[in-house]
């Protein structure tokens, strides 16, 4: 450990490894990896195995599935080419996504999918950023509406992500359907990155793994980061978890080792598809927190990732965006990443902004505190990240804070 003395509180953070390793010591978790980054000062903690079956220790360097953390990677991507005008924010994407032109709406979210009223303008990058663009995931049972379960037969979400498709024939089944909602209406999360993946491909002209490795991966130094694990680093690669609902014991939910990931996936998902390391994605969020400069090196222009990190919602937006209760009491929505709008508890920091994946991964930077902070762990679970481990992660994290 090198860096200024006094970032953080040794005993206080020994206090928050001991918390974390009860998780794994009680069998909720296989294994943790974490890092806490503040003032020159890097802290990371391993705790536990990779893999039950193998018993592989957890590393410092083991890959997880960062599943929606892949959000503000693409959303960072995306803004690289309004940058450089060949994107524009409030521009329709129909030059370069035909499928999403001539929008049908649904009637009622409840209707039939021929029950339907003409969009009353077209999608924009704008609206792919901040997720309304009439098109998302609803929260719930996913099959009570028409729309949901023809999402399902239609293979546009999967649950091992990424779908089975190629970009354009995602896209054309995803033009098949009607929006859920007027564009600009509502927030509907998740599809938004999805579809900013292909728009990023297509506006620069190469894939979105050529993309985001050539412009930010390589730039950064995110050696580790990518659309699939490379054989040679399936070692590295923690197994995932889920919890049977009947027993409350943990089961696989797949395989490290298993083929799905070692290979390059049909559609590389803007929304849900990298896996990281906990380093490589700490180079992504210490560029976030420097507003756009890495290494001596611009990556974004500061005004980017000020708009980046502004809540971009009206409270209409987000009343009726049927996402998980009282999660908007304290949040805002920028592009392509969550941020805290007011303190109502240790580590809701207004201004510190980031975003959490499926899998139990977390990554936030608080600029007041020149604070990056991440979690790893690989447990499928859809609760609100207000609770377990990441929770105890940032309550206590921040209780490690030194002045």
């Amino acid at each position: 450990m090198t860096g200024r003395p006094g970032a953080f509180s040794s005993a206080r953070l020994r206090e928050m490894r001991a918390v974390l390793e009860g998780y794994v010591e009680r069998g909720e978790i296989a294994g943790i990896v974490t890092l806490a980054d503040r003032g020159g000062e890097r802290r990371v903690e391993t705790i536990g195995l990779q893999d039950r079956g193998r018993r592989d220790p957890m590393r410092r360097d083991t890959i997880f599935r960062i599943a929606s953390m892949t959000k503000p990677v693409t959303a960072a991507a995306a803004l690289m080419l309004v940058e450089e005008c060949k994107l524009r924010l409030d521009e329709p994407v129909d030059r370069l996504l035909p499928e999403l032109a001539g929008r049908r709406v649904l009637a009622r979210i409840d209707g039939s999918l021929e029950d339907t009223v003409p969009a009353r303008r077209p999608i924009t990058l704008r609206d792919l950023l901040t997720f309304r663009m009439g098109f998302g995931m609803l929260i719930g049972p996913p099959d009570r509406f028409p729309i949901q379960r023809a999402v399902t037969a239609l293979e546009i979400f999967g649950r091992k992500p990424p779908p089975p498709h190629t970009p354009d024939e995602w896209m054309r089944r995803l033009g098949s359907l009607p929006l859920m909602a007027q564009p600009g209406e509502r927030w509907l999360y998740h599809t938004g990155s999805d579809v900013l993946g292909v728009l990023i491909a297509r506006a620069a002209g190469q894939s979105l793994e050529g993309f985001l490795r050539e412009r930010l991966l390589e730039p950064l130094g995110m050696k580790d980061t990518g659309f699939h694990v490379p054989r040679e680093k399936l070692d590295r690669f923690a197994s995932c978890d889920e919890e049977n609902p009947l027993t409350r014991a943990l089961e696989p939910f797949d395989d490290a080792l298993d083929s799905l990931w070692s290979r390059a996936p049909a559609f590389p998902s803007g929304g849900s598809g990298l896996v990281s390391t906990v380093e490589d994605y700490a180079a992504f969020g210490r560029m976030m927190l420097n507003a756009g400069r890495a290494g001596g090196r611009r990556i974004l222009a500061r005004a980017t990732v000020e708009a980046m990190v502004t809540d971009q919602l009206t409270p209409a937006q987000k009343v009726d965006s049927g996402f998980f209760p009282g999660f908007w009491d304290h949040r805002g929505w920028g592009f392509g990443l969550s941020m805290f709008t007011r303190r109502d508890g240790i580590a809701t920091a207004p201004g510190r902004f980031g975003w959490d994946g499926v899998y139990g991964t977390s990554w936030y930077a608080d600029p007041a505190q020149g604070l990056i902070g991440i979690l790893m762990i690989q447990r499928l679970s859809f609760a609100p990240t207000t609770v377990g481990i990441p929770a105890d992660f940032w309550t206590l994290l921040y209780r490690a804070l030194e002045d």
